[in-house]
C-alpha cells in the first residue's frame, strides 16, 4: 500500500514514512500527504480576521491568534472533509484519471461505507471546532455546506467548476470577518469575490493536468473550454483578483502597506500566467503549488494594512 501513492503525492511524504498501515488510506482520503489545500483554505479565514481587525478597529492579539488556531484545525479537517466527499462522488471517475487512480477508493484500499464512516466524524469534528465562534459564524459554517455538496457535481453539467469550487473554498473570508466582526461588510464581500478569481485562476492551471483524461470520459472543466485561450483568461481573471484586492483595501481604509504588498501580489501572478505550460502537468502542479505562499503574502497585506 505504501508504493500506491497517487500521482500528485511525493512517495517519501509523511503519511508513508510514519503512519499505520491501516490509517493510510484514510489519511489519503482527507490528503494529508498533499497539505496545499489546507493551506489555500486557511488563508482566506485570515485575510477576513485581519480584515475585521482594520475596519472594526484594533482586537487584542490573543483573541486574533485564537482565532488563527480555530480557523486553521477547522481548515485541516474541513478539507479532509470535503476530500472525502468528493471521492465518494467521483470515485467512478477518478479510476479513469491517471493523476487520480491510485486514490484509496478506486484503488481498492478502502470501502464506500468506511469512506462514509470517517465523513462523518471529520464533519463531527469540525462541527465542534465550529461551535468555537460567535452565532453568525456558526450560521455562515452552516451554509457553508450547501456550496460544499454541490460542488463534485458540477463538472458533469458545465464548463467552470472552478467557479463553484472558488464559491465553496473561500467561505473562510466570511467566516473569519464575521468571527471578529459579527458582521458581513462591502470590503469583505469584495475580498470574497477576489478570492474566488483567485481561486478559479489557479484552478485551471491545476485543472491542465488532467484536461486530456477528463475530455475522453465526459467531464468538463474551464481548463477544457478556454484551451489555448487559457493565458489570455489568466490575465483577466487574475487582473479582476487584483482589482477587488484594491477597491476592498481603499474602502476599508487600507495603509500604503497594503497597496504595496498587493502590488507584489499583481507581479507573482503575472508570473504564473508567464510560467504555466498548459501542456506540461509538472510545471501546471509547480505554479499551482506557488499559491500557498502567495496566500500568506495576502494575509501579510491585510495585516500590515493596519500600519
Amino acid at each position: 500500500m505504501r508504493d500506491q501513492s497517487p500521482a500528485d503525492a511525493a512517495s517519501d511524504n509523511w503519511v508513508n514514512r510514519f503512519l499505520p498501515t491501516p490509517l493510510i488510506p484514510y489519511a489519503r482520503l482527507a490528503r494529508l500527504d498533499r497539505p496545499i489545500g489546507s493551506w489555500l483554505l486557511f488563508w482566506p479565514c485570515l485575510w477576513g480576521v485581519w480584515l475585521a481587525q482594520l475596519e472594526t478597529g484594533r482586537i487584542p492579539l490573543s483573541q486574533t491568534l485564537y482565532m488563527a488556531v480555530l480557523f486553521a484545525l477547522g481548515a485541516i479537517v474541513m478539507r479532509g472533509a470535503g476530500c472525502t466527499y468528493n471521492d465518494i462522488v467521483d470515485r467512478d471517475y477518478d479510476g479513469k484519471v491517471e493523476r487520480s487512480r491510485n486514490r484509496p477508493l478506486p484503488a481498492g484500499q478502502i470501502t464506500v461505507k468506511q469512506a462514509w464512516a470517517f465523513l462523518i466524524a471529520q464533519c463531527l469534528i469540525g462541527l465542534s471546532v465550529l461551535l468555537q465562534f460567535n452565532m453568525p459564524t456558526i450560521a455562515l459554517g452552516v451554509l457553508s455546506l450547501a456550496p460544499i455538496a454541490i460542488y463534485p457535481f458540477m463538472k458533469r453539467f458545465t464548463w467552470w467548476p472552478q467557479l463553484f469550487l472558488g464559491i465553496a473554498f473561500n467561505w473562510g473570508v466570511w467566516m473569519g470577518y464575521t468571527a471578529l466582526a459579527g458582521e458581513i461588510s462591502i470590503a469583505a464581500a469584495l475580498v470574497y469575490v477576489a478570492a474566488i478569481f483567485w481561486t478559479v485562476g489557479y484552478d485551471t492551471i491545476y485543472a491542465h493536468q488532467d484536461r486530456e483524461d477528463d475530455a475522453l470520459i465526459g467531464l468538463k472543466s474551464s481548463a477544457i473550454k478556454l484551451g489555448d485561450k487559457t493565458h489570455m483568461a489568466l490575465w483577466v481573471i487574475y487582473g479582476l483578483c487584483v482589482t477587488s484586492f484594491l477597491v476592498a483595501g481603499w474602502i476599508a481604509g487600507a495603509h500604503l502597506w497594503f497597496y504595496l504588498i498587493i502590488g507584489l501580489v499583481a507581479l507573482h501572478l503575472a508570473g504564473q500566467i508567464l510560467k504555466t505550460d498548459i501542456h506540461n502537468a509538472d510545471q501546471c502542479l509547480t505554479v499551482f503549488k506557488s499559491n500557498r505562499n502567495l496566500g500568506f503574502v495576502i494575509m501579510m497585506a491585510f495585516a500590515a494594512a493596519l500600519w
